[in-house]
């Protein structure tokens, strides 16, 4: 019997739930157990087993045991789960739609409890508990070995964020990744397909090869990247999405500029599959482990310490004392307790690394009364997609338990676009919020500008002072930090807290003691390999740093000796090259690297592998092509001319030339001294080394 027919001869849809329900509970009860349990008689229970076998959610296997009665033992399959758990949701949807119809009938008023459509959170208030996707204990460990003989597919850093905030709730209503109608549904009009508010796709995206080796209705096993099992997935859909079309409604643009759309077009996979996921196991966190908690977790904490009110900060930033202050008045405002929830997954390129700003979050806790402000950490991989991630984030701080979210100026942006314009209004985020607070569920405390007042030695929002012209205001940027900071110069205690700076200073001390990158890019024969290792030369002699080439033909040579010249090998190369780079950088040394490099996305990407750790400068030796083929040392671009070599750079296969690199070099009629200088120069210039 087919699937389709197995599934229409199935018994009535609760009694399908119980039978599942007991199989996950009590795999191992005899059949006499079971019909008890059920309330139903053994024939009748073997032709319900006999159906969910047919249908493919129960897994019949042998019995060990004297008793020949009960020779056979049942179990929950991959798909057993997926349905038990749609069917949890299904069943507690109608009962609290009977309450409702019930307590109407009796007052005259609806409960409030009812859910407004099949997809909507299992309760309205934020102390009990939400719906997860976890089987039980015992049947996880039987879909374990069952899943064994699965396809498997190994998640990518931001799939895992993705898929553990499936799995704890912290995605509820979501079942699993999104299938193809509720993906178009999210992007056009930020709802699923069903109506439900839901401004964000999440998605599978996987290789075109593994794509094609399954199909709809195949069950498959999502891994971590060390091959451990997190859960398994019933594919239902599997389309090619227009990636162009997801950045304009989502992110506001398709321009590469922005870190999600970078990473949609030249990271993520061309194709989406969607689906039900079954969890087996959270993902493993060795760090801070004692400050991660679930969305049941919090809640739990919650009820324990009788918050009524909690009011969320969002930060992917250290605290200093303008934020302490904002986040007192803001839960001052809302009379409620306040939840430190900074985001540990994900974050945008470049910011500081999540290990030193838990350090940092640490270091100010206890300028907080102990009884009114707790810290939990979130596994959640950012989009930066301004309005849309502000709705996004007040969805998953209501899953938390929280009533109040701050949201900030400019909430989640990505910073400039290719116009060097910001992409999203200033206050963009909080307006597309307040026009969904009511169904979102949280209300909003608008992130105020906290400026510090030297006459009052107090921090004051900068739309509340009154006497602006007779006081002397003081702020310092962003911008303005991050260049004391590497140029070791003060910031002052009334702007931050001392052990924040002494944590800040440990990771990022002054530029001149960092480690860093200097890129050059340029044709086959332009003089990158004879530049860097007058450089090398040169910064060897000046001391203080280890310093190591990574010349494009001795990483050939010894790295990748195995690779071949085609765009997908050229950027395996570099790619290495970049993560080579990175780890010198990040052990304080320099790294110089000397790859043609051709593409203007491998160029981005180790850009922003490098910039995790310190300085990434790219040097584009800008030596014209007919120059490169004049001087042809090695006879490259005669053979390159005569068909003999293929995909030859700027002869068979373009170059992107570097848009704004940091320095650019013309080497006709200028000696290699010179240009090395200029490298030296520019690095003085940056704070790099000590002039």
């Amino acid at each position: 019997m087919s699937a389709p027919d197995a599934k229409s001869s199935l018994p009535d849809r609760d009694l399908l739930f119980r039978l599942l329900r007991q199989l996950d509970r009590s795999s191992e009860a005899s059949q006499r157990t079971l019909a008890a349990a059920l309330d139903v008689s053994l024939g009748r229970l073997n032709t319900l087993l006999r159906q969910a076998t047919e249908a493919g959610f129960v897994k019949v296997g042998d019995r060990s045991g004297p008793d020949k009665r009960q020779r056979f033992a049942y179990a929950l399959t991959t798909r057993g789960a997926a349905e038990m758990l749609r069917l949890t949701d299904d069943f507690l949807a109608r009962k609290f739609a009977e309450y409702d119809a019930l307590h109407a009938e009796l007052t005259g008023t609806r409960s409030g409890l009812a859910p407004l459509n099949q997809r909507t959170r299992l309760v309205q208030n934020n102390l009990a508990p939400i719906p997860e996707l976890y089987v039980s204990y015992e049947s996880a460990q039987k879909l374990k070995v069952e899943a064994a003989d699965l396809v498997s597919w190994d998640l990518t850093p931001r799939q895992i964020c993705d898929l553990e905030l499936l799995m704890n709730g912290g995605f509820n209503p979501l079942k699993g990744f999104l299938g193809e109608e509720d993906y178009t549904s999210v992007v056009d009009t930020m709802r699923l397909a069903d109506g439900t508010l839901w401004p964000m796709p999440i998605t599978l995206d996987v290789s075109q090869d593994f794509a094609d080796s399954i199909e709809p209705g195949q069950d498959i096993a999502l891994r971590d990247q060390e091959g451990v099992i997190l859960a398994t997935m019933t594919i239902t859909d599997r389309w090619t999405p227009n990636k162009a079309h997801e950045a304009e409604k989502v992110f506001g643009a398709d321009d590469s500029a922005h870190p999600a759309v970078n990473y949609l077009h030249n990271t993520a996979g061309p194709v989406y599959l969607g689906g039900p996921v079954t969890g087996i196991q959270q993902p493993v966190h060795y760090d801070f482990r004692a400050r991660r908690d679930t969305p049941n977790e919090l809640r739990a904490f919650f009820r324990k310490m009788g918050w009524r009110k909690v009011v969320a900060f969002q930060t992917r930033n250290p605290l200093h004392r303008a934020h302490q202050e904002l986040t007192f008045r803001a839960a001052k405002e809302a009379q409620a307790n306040l939840l430190i929830h900074p985001i540990v997954g994900m974050t945008k390129p470049g910011d500081v690394d999540h290990f030193t700003r838990v350090r940092c979050y640490e270091a100010v806790l206890d300028k907080y009364p102990a009884s009114t402000t707790n810290m939990s950490l979130l596994n959640l991989a950012m989009r930066m997609a301004g309005p849309r991630e502000a709705v996004w984030h007040g969805l998953i701080r209501k899953n938390h338990g929280c009533t109040h979210f701050i949201v900030g100026r400019d909430h989640a942006g990505p910073g400039k676009n290719s116009a060097g314009e910001d992409f999203y209004g200033p206050y963009d985020a909080q307006d597309l919020f307040r026009e969904h607070q009511d169904e979102i569920g949280i209300e909003m405390v608008d992130f105020k500008h906290m400026v510090y007042v030297q006459e009052r030695a107090q921090y004051e929002p900068m739309d509340e002072i009154e006497d602006k012209d007779n006081v002397t205001i003081l702020n310092i940027s962003g911008t303005e930090l991050r260049r004391r900071l590497q140029e070791g110069l003060e910031i002052p205690e009334w702007f931050s807290f001392p052990e924040v700076v002494k944590e800040l200073r440990r990771t990022r001390p002054p530029r001149a003691k960092q480690g860093f990158t200097v890129f050059f890019t340029g044709f086959s024969g332009s003089g990158k390999s004879t530049i860097a290792n007058a450089l090398m030369v040169k910064l060897m002699e000046m001391g203080g740093r280890p310093v190591t080439l990574l010349d494009g033909d001795i990483v050939r040579k010894n790295l990748s000796s195995e690779l071949g010249f085609s765009k997908e090998h050229r950027d395996l190369n570099i790619r290495r090259i970049g993560y080579v780079a990175s780890e010198i950088t990040k052990n304080g040394g320099i790294a110089i690297c000397a790859p043609i490099a051709p593409y203007a996305t491998t160029r981005r990407a180790v850009r922003e592998d490098v910039e995790s750790f310190g300085a990434f400068v790219e040097i584009h030796v800008a030596t014209s092509i007919e120059e490169c083929e004049r001087r042809d040392r090695k006879g490259l671009y005669k053979l390159a001319r005569e068909g003999k070599i293929k995909e030859f750079t700027g002869i068979s296969d373009p170059y992107d030339v570097p848009e704004n690199p940091e320095l650019r070099v013309e080497t006709e009629n200028v000696d290699v001294d010179n240009c090395a200088h200029q490298v030296v120069l520019k690095l003085e210039q940056m704070g790099l080394i000590a002039g």
